[in-house]
């Protein structure tokens, strides 16, 4: 219990930490969400609009810098982060709940499949290494792991999309179609989430391959997997029972922080593919230096990885009890 109230506190800091870094940094740039909307509407726009607009992106210019830090947490606290400059009027929480979906289900699916291949395949070629499986698969996957998840999507539109159109380019569904829960726009979502989760899926998939054979290595060897093996059990019962459930301890806390970290890695993604989601919202509001909605999507990415983390270190002292008693 210990070591979870140690995590949770260095949590609590390190949000405030990122809260406080996500409150400075914008004022630090040059321009305003005013003057972008401003340049918007060519400077059409009367002394009071003015400060109406200010007033409802949360630029109270008159108040002192501490008293607007301390209106912005309470803001946030409430999860008010005011009008989007690019979707205006809209809210910034309107915006970015629309978005969320898109990369949760993205980032979600292609997350956990390859964690899934890539804990089975790494189990088996541990299994058998040393063999040819072992040594084609392992080095190949780790070399695709090292490409990255926007340049191998460059590759996959070049292929699949321009050269064959096989699939479609980018997007989350047909220009032409309205969201709804239909069979037919379920279809389209799939089709078009294809191309972007496979370059995830491949860029992903050989890190976990790595972890789990050298997990898997050093549990063949223990003595409870020996003892297994002299009572002439049936050797896929050993690699899964036996060897596999006890080495996929270290992924499955690693898998936790992968959830979190997936995140900011989609952002380049979604901007090479256009899709509908987080990364792609991110560059719209850099674009048209909408800078609540940048203060917003900053603040998401920064605590999904830290609640990734947060999370990891949890899971990781409950399954391994040497933890715990380290503290």
């Amino acid at each position: 219990m210990t070591i979870i109230v140690r995590r949770l506190w260095f949590f609590l800091i390190t949000v405030w930490a990122a809260l406080t870094l996500n409150f400075i940094l914008p004022r630090m740039m040059p321009g305003s969400p005013t003057a972008a909307l401003m340049a918007r509407y060519k400077g059409r726009l009367n002394p009071a609009a003015i400060n109406a607009l200010q007033a409802a992106f949360g630029l109270r210019t008159h108040e002192s810098l501490p008293q607007q830090y301390v209106d912005y947490l309470n803001n946030t606290i409430h999860g008010n982060f005011g009008l989007s400059v690019t979707f205006f009027p809209s809210k910034v929480s309107t915006v970015v709940l629309q978005a969320l979906p898109w990369t949760l289900f993205l980032a979600g699916t292609t997350t956990i499949i390859a964690f899934v291949l890539g804990t089975f395949i790494g189990m088996v070629v541990a299994w058998r290494r040393g063999g040819v499986v072992d040594g084609v698969l392992t080095p190949g996957f780790v070399v695709l792991s090292t490409i990255p998840y926007f340049w191998l999507g460059l590759i996959c539109i070049y292929v699949f999309s321009i050269s064959h159109s096989w699939l479609p380019m980018g997007f989350g569904y047909d220009e032409n179609s309205n969201i709804s829960l239909s069979w037919s726009f379920i279809q389209q979502v799939a089709v078009h989430a294809l191309l972007p989760a496979l370059t995830i899926i491949i860029t992903a998939i050989g890190g976990w391959i790595l972890t789990m054979r050298n997990n898997m290595i050093g549990t063949l060897s223990e003595d409870y997997v020996r003892m297994a093996r002299a009572k002439g059990l049936a050797p896929l019962r050993i690699m899964v029972l036996y060897a596999g459930r006890n080495a996929i301890l270290p992924n499955l806390t690693g898998f936790a922080m992968a959830l979190g970290f997936v995140v900011s890695g989609l952002l380049l993604t979604e901007m090479v593919f256009t899709y509908p989601g987080i990364g792609y919202l991110f560059l719209q509001a850099v674009d048209n230096e909408d800078y609540p909605l940048m203060q917003a999507l900053f603040l998401f990415v920064t605590l999904t990885v830290l609640v990734a983390i947060l999370l990891a270190d949890v899971v990781n002292a409950v399954l391994d009890p040497r933890t715990r008693s380290r503290e």
